[in-house]
């Protein structure tokens, strides 16, 4: 079959409201600086009511990705549940406008469309809570198999393991990615997904994920190490294809013996680094999709992470195919 889309991703549809704040507000909130914390309606709403200059636009790490990816000049397609609600038609608008592909249906009923509240600091560090909402209905009906078949890599992210039903609908995914011999690429997310899924991660990435992205923090949180080294080791006998971002040190990307060590793109100032890790996914497979080698394939992520950490928000401001 030949592949409609290069990447198909499958993530938590959520808008993304922006503010800029300090850290004597993190520590007067409980908030985990540099995490990701889920958080109940009762919660967002007092820390939305708490944010002060808030500036409101699509996000969810996966969609980052895909409309980095179409912004390279990639074909991308997504899905991820949204409500029929003010924010769904927001999210659904703003996706399609980026150039990708979205086709899931809105919930008509249930919990409202997600939201993540992005508290980003002077040090550029951002601090986010996510309302799940209508993510959690995500679920193996919205699966069309189809639409996974023509897709030459099926990416997907961590944050996806935490509801139920949009797990179950993950692995449908991945088994009709490699049913029709296709690839199947995953992001780890956030070190605190890792410590929640660590046994189940490590299963995924030693029998189902053929390209992995993770961080340091991840990478060391799933093997349980303290250092870089010791991760980037362990990643190496698992023998997948894994591109491991090392924020101002660049990136390492290994596929067993080969190991590339690839500087990061210069950056004049760092403004948020709101995602950085989405849009060096986004340039790696892109590269990856046109059968780039793995080191040009990494200098894309880090171009593509270097524009979106120059300004506010998770989406370029400017085409990324007229960077790289």
């Amino acid at each position: 079959m030949t592949a409609s889309h290069d990447v198909l991703g499958i993530g938590n549809a959520i808008v993304d409201v922006l503010a800029r704040t300090d850290d004597e507000f993190l520590k007067l909130n409980r908030l985990a600086k540099g995490a990701m914390s889920l958080i109940d309606a009762e919660r967002a709403e007092a820390l939305y009511q708490a944010m002060n200059g808030s500036v409101e636009c699509s996000g969810g790490s996966c969609a980052n990705t895909m409309a980095g990816i179409a912004s390279l000049g990639g074909n991308a397609a997504y899905v991820g549940k949204v409500r029929d609600d003010g924010l769904g038609w927001t999210f659904r608008h703003d996706i399609r406008a980026a150039g990708v592909a979205f086709e899931t249906p809105a919930a008509t009923s249930g919990p409202p469309t997600a939201r993540c509240l992005i508290f980003v600091t002077p040090d550029a560090q951002r601090t986010m809570n996510t309302y799940l909402g209508a993510c959690v209905t995500l679920g193996p009906d919205d699966i069309d198999v189809k639409a996974v078949a023509a897709a030459k890599v099926t990416y997907i992210e961590g944050y996806l393991w935490d509801p139920p039903e949009a797990k179950a609908a993950v692995r449908k995914a991945i088994d009709a990615a490699h049913a029709a011999g296709r690839l199947v690429s995953m992001t780890l997310s956030d070190a605190f997904c890792v410590d929640r899924w660590r046994a189940e991660f490590l299963d995924l990435v030693r029998t189902k994920i053929d390209i992995l992205f993770a961080n340091e923090a991840e990478l060391m949180s799933l093997y349980q190490t303290k250092s870089f080294d010791a991760a980037l080791q362990a990643m190496r006998r698992d023998g997948k294809v894994a591109a491991l971002t090392r924020s101002a040190k660049g990136s390492v990307v290994v596929r067993g013996e080969e190991v590339h060590v690839v500087d990061a793109a210069p950056v004049s100032r760092v403004v948020d680094t709101t995602g950085a890790g989405d849009l060096y996914a986004a340039g790696f497979l892109y590269g990856w999709t046109r059968g780039l080698p793995l080191a040009e394939c990494a200098r894309i992520g880090g171009v593509a992470a270097g524009e979106v950490i120059s300004h506010f928000g998770a989406r370029p401001e400017q085409p990324l195919k007229t960077l790289v």
